[in-house]
């Protein structure tokens, strides 16, 4: 169900930053691989004449909606297309002419307001609702399914990377002994159980079930993996000159994207005392700032959310 307003189903994070580092051409062609509720999307299309092309992307349903409907209200020359892709589909949702010809394209890696509030999709400790997570919910396993079949050994990993949570072996081990007895199928069965795991201590500050909640989410979703295959894709599809801006909430998100940016900057594998570079690797371009860019405070006091969010930007081509 889509909403007339949108800044209650999401509110677009760094949004003056994210214009301004995708360097917007006004005949240029713009992905949005995280539509979300359209705000970063209906942006890229105020700033485009009728040469310009905007293609907005998600593996949301919702989203898509969302977005087509902010789209139609945007006053605008330009063209733009609503599609259906997760990161690892991007370049088999392109046409062969839009590949290597992109002049910017946006990711941005945080949970929509939508999601997070929509009790039904599963992903909120705050309110009950079925067990789901799934960003695309007509495939994968839903985090109810994981946690019926999941190793306890393989689950402790999942808590600890993803959500660098200090009580992983307890949470695992009280989440494997509820299942043995009845099935975890809601999102407050869970939070229960963990609220129950953990230490009197750990209940005193955020809910102890904070990151838990976000390492299955990123579990579910195969976030990381996802992640990874988009910046694999995105040398082929960019045009000299196009600009990748990544926005980023969780540190191993940006250390993952920092990276990887760095490597296409200075690819060279060769040994560091090497007077010259014999494994002929060339950088793929620059970061035009190398310094990550992140909200302001008065951003985040309207918008909470925006406080671990982190901005980096990397142009292809160009004079490099």
């Amino acid at each position: 169900m889509v909403s007339a307003d949108y800044s209650k189903w999401h509110h677009p994070v760094l949004l003056a930053e994210t214009i301004e580092a995708l360097a917007l051409k006004p005949d240029g062609l713009y992905v949005d691989v995280t539509s979300g509720g359209g705000g970063h999307s209906a942006a890229i299309l105020s700033q485009l004449n009728a040469g310009g092309r905007l293609i907005a992307m998600d593996r949301d349903e919702d989203a898509r909606e969302e977005t087509l409907r902010r789209l139609e209200s945007v006053n605008t020359l330009g063209s733009y297309s609503v599609r259906a892709s997760k990161f690892s589909s991007l370049s088999q949702n392109l046409l062969d002419d839009e590949k290597g010809q992109i002049d910017g394209l946006l990711a941005d890696l945080g949970t929509s307001s939508h999601q997070l509030d929509e009790a039904k999709r599963g992903f909120s400790y705050h309110q009950d609702g079925p067990l789901d997570m799934r960003m695309d919910q007509s495939e994968g396993e839903s985090a109810a399914d994981l946690l019926a079949a999941i190793d306890e050994h393989d689950l402790v990993n999942i808590l600890r990377q993803y959500g660098e949570e200090t009580h992983a072996t307890r949470i695992a081990r009280a989440i494997v002994t509820e299942r043995e007895h009845k099935a975890i199928e809601t999102t407050a069965q869970l939070a229960e159980i963990i609220l129950r795991a953990v230490p009197a201590s750990a209940r005193r500050k955020k809910h102890p079930a904070r990151r838990s909640f976000q390492a299955i989410r990123i579990a579910v979703n195969r976030e990381f993996e996802e992640i990874e295959s988009l910046l694999n894709q995105l040398p082929d599809l960019m045009s000299s000159g196009g600009r990748v801006v990544i926005i980023s909430f969780h540190s191993l998100e940006d250390r993952l994207v920092k990276r990887t940016f760095s490597k296409w900057e200075d690819p060279c594998e060769c040994p560091r005392d090497f007077p010259v570079c014999v494994c002929g690797k060339k950088p793929l371009g620059k970061r035009p700032q190398r310094k990550v860019i992140e909200a302001s405070e008065e951003e985040i006091k309207e918008n909470s959310r925006a406080r671990s969010a982190k901005l980096r930007v990397f142009e292809f081509g160009g004079s490099v």
